[in-house]
């Protein structure tokens, strides 16, 4: 049995309300609530005081004849203001045969609640037995946040090419003792704030966060916490967690400040979005939301509908090309455009969008089409991770038109070549040109390819060049969780070194794949810290270590000074030139049409694409004429003497040095203007470096 429960007379009597729109909606005398439950019996709206309270203030039985139209139920209450903390029952048939999951005992969110209150005894395991879970129940709250001041701001619509993405954790950012922010804002948008200035001089033009919707913390192994944020309760509502001030509009309102102040920067704000799954979990996990209101609906069953189709490898999978659901997938994404000025998103593993309710890829899915063709959303980035957990591989493939992917081949292709691997020649010289053996069967901006080597899924760059194997022991799985196929190489020893020799060989490796991430062709994305090569101790997986296995340590910033300044100079490097660029509109088959590109081996013109192939060298002419580069890479265990094209055909008729990673701080890299003259006919480059020479007009040539 339930407490016994509060009547309907503390207010004035509800009227029957509107189904649109869903949520609960504040208008001047009253909040309007409507929720969609097409198999439910009866549906309850209950009020509370605080979010600790085990019996709602008032429970408002909604009438299945005056407050329900088709399949949503809808009331509007008198009186009511931001700030009220409510939650539903659903009654229905418990048939989980049938696919259904009702149960009236248990407290359930709004699934577009703009806020979410959590009880300080929060329990996600009771949401997964019988019995009443108010007490313990994250709750939804209403909010009217239609006072903020924007002051003009608006998203900023940078495009592709001039786009160096930073992706980075809100939490891990500022929460470690070092980053120097306030005490009282460590781990918040607040903190994010406070290192603006370090963003803008490291020179990045976008951050990606990961994920800033509510999630389920406890959504994690015994004794840990889910730090990464991929487990949602809410595709509307702001991680309360991440915000420094109290009261229901705190996260908002401190989420809004810290764009304001990123586009204030020149910064963009990408969101990483999880319309995949949510928290819910398998058969087995708490029933706080969707699977109470319409399991059927909201998530893609198995044949045995008792069981979730499990695409994501977390339990379920959301039904994203249902109505319902492809609708709130739309307002969510409309909602962080129009209300919350975000620039942008990411989609974790957003191949599962293009499956259908059976679990089949469509071929023209419709919510992905949706989303691209949207007006609200036109102008914003979309990014696919353009692959799932269950195999289905899209990268060069993904539906739409406007998309971007996260381009996995980028990653594996430098990583396999850098750590010396036969067959890896072809691969990798395709990469360096923003994958023309993927994209190029359409005519695509060379930025559809997303480059990266490292991300918050698997190694650090620091780990990856000090790790042979990954050590997720802490995770308490046994070691047996996270990626097996790291292409990692630890560069003699496995772990922390103090051998210099191997030491130097890491920070070698370190700049290459820096290097070659911001200077292909393509646009670039950075993990947060890799800038001063943070580890995370060989764990490859730490989506369950909220601590300082995961935390920015911003001592560091000192330790590797060198490779900071070598990132800040790259992205400086890359943005003039492609400011400069001429004609930036052309897609990546006209570019290399239009390309003048010759390549090498260690002897000029006699290119090495042989299985055995561990080097390579090429000229590119830009369009403009007035700047010619020549990169050489080895990859080799010993050092190779690379012919250099004679300079007298060149503009300036010389070559300058302007990166070699082999070269100790300050000579790694030099500003362009400052890149030093080469006169020799060859130049050796140690084993495992690479090097960057440029030929460039006199100033007022041309």
């Amino acid at each position: 049995m339930r407490p016994t429960e509060g009547t309907c007379t503390a207010f004035g009597e509800q009227t029957r309300g509107n189904t649109s729109p869903l949520g609960a909606t504040v208008h001047r005398d009253g909040v309007n609530f409507s929720v969609y439950s097409e198999d439910s019996t009866g549906m309850e709206l209950l009020l509370f005081d605080r979010a600790d309270d085990g019996v709602p203030a008032r429970v408002i039985p909604l009438d299945r004849g005056r407050h329900r139209t088709y399949h949503y139920w809808h009331v509007f209450v008198p009186e009511l203001t931001g700030g009220q903390i409510y939650a539903y029952r659903a009654h229905g048939p418990w048939a989980p045969r049938q696919g259904l999951r009702f149960d009236g005992d248990k407290v359930l969110l709004d699934p577009y609640g703009r806020g979410i209150a959590v009880p300080a005894g929060y329990d996600r395991s009771a949401a997964c037995r019988p019995g009443d879970t108010a007490a313990v129940a994250m709750k939804s709250v209403v909010l009217d946040a239609r006072g903020y001041d924007w002051e003009g701001d608006c998203p900023l619509k940078r495009p592709f090419s001039q786009t160096v993405i930073y992706e980075m954790h809100v939490g891990g950012f500022t929460r470690h003792p070092s980053s120097g922010v306030s005490p009282e804002k460590h781990g918040t948008f607040a903190g994010v704030i406070e290192k603006i200035p370090y963003l803008t001089e490291l020179g990045v033009t976008a951050v990606e966060l990961l994920p800033v919707f509510q999630f389920d913390p406890h959504d994690a192994p015994p004794g840990r916490l889910n730090y990464w944020g991929y487990a949602p309760v809410s595709f509307f509502a702001p991680h309360h967690g991440y915000s420094s001030r109290g009261g229901p509009l705190g996260p908002v309102e401190e989420f809004r400040d810290m764009v304001k102040a990123l586009h204030r920067a020149g910064i963009e704000v990408i969101l990483d979005v999880v319309y995949n799954h949510t928290a819910e979990g398998d058969e087995h996990g708490p029933n706080f939301c969707f699977r109470g209101l319409q399991n059927d609906a909201y998530y893609i069953l198995d044949h045995n509908r008792s069981r979730y189709a499990n695409f994501t490898g977390t339990g379920n999978t959301l039904n994203a090309n249902h109505p319902v659901v492809r609708r709130m997938i739309l307002d969510s994404l409309r909602f962080w455009v129009s209300e919350m000025h975000v620039d942008g998103f990411r989609f974790d593993l957003a191949s599962i969008l293009s499956r259908d309710e059976h679990g089949c890829p469509m071929e023209a899915p419709t919510i992905l089409l949706d989303i691209e063709t949207d007006p609200v959303l036109a102008g914003i980035k979309l990014i696919a991770e353009a692959w799932d957990a269950a195999g289905l591989y899209q990268v060069g493939s993904f539906a739409g038109e406007f998309w971007k992917e996260w381009n996995g081949r980028f990653r594996d292709d430098v990583r396999s070549f850098l750590r010396g691997d036969a067959g890896t020649i072809s691969g990798f010289a395709s990469r360096l040109l923003a994958s023309p053996d993927i994209y190029g069967h359409v005519e695509r901006e060379p930025e559809q390819s997303i480059n990266f080597v490292t991300c918050h899924d698997g190694f650090t760059l620091n780990d990856l060049v000090s790790y042979d194997r990954k050590h997720n022991e802490a995770n308490g799985e046994q070691n047996r969780d996270g990626c097996d196929h790291n292409l990692s190489w630890n560069c003699g020893v496995e772990g922390p070194a103090d051998d210099p020799v191997v030491e130097a060989i890491r920070n070698r490796q370190v700049k290459n794949f820096l290097t070659l991430t911001l200077l292909s062709l393509g646009a670039p994305m950075l993990l947060m810290g890799d800038e001063m090569r943070r580890t995370q101790g060989g764990n490859n997986n730490a989506y369950c270590q909220d601590n300082e296995t995961s935390w920015f340590d911003w001592r560091l910033l000192d330790r590797h000074a060198d490779v900071h300044r070598f990132v800040r100079l790259l992205i400086a490097s890359r943005l003039k030139r492609n400011l400069a660029a001429k004609d930036p509109g052309l897609t990546l088959n006209q570019l290399l049409g239009q390309a003048r590109l010759e390549w090498h081996g260690v002897r000029l013109g006699r290119p090495d694409w042989e299985h055995d192939s561990h080097s390579t060298a090429f000229t590119v002419w830009n369009l403009s004429g007035r700047f010619v580069f020549h990169y050489m890479v080895n990859a080799w265990q010993e050092a190779l003497a690379f012919e250099l094209p004679p300079p007298r055909e060149l503009p300036g008729g010389i070559w300058r040095r302007w990166i070699d990673t082999s070269l100790a701080s300050p000579a790694d890299i030099v500003p362009m203007e400052d890149a030093i003259e080469v006169k020799s006919g060859t130049y050796e480059l140690p084993p495992h470096s690479l090097a960057v020479m440029l030929a460039r007009a006199p100033a007022g040539a041309g």
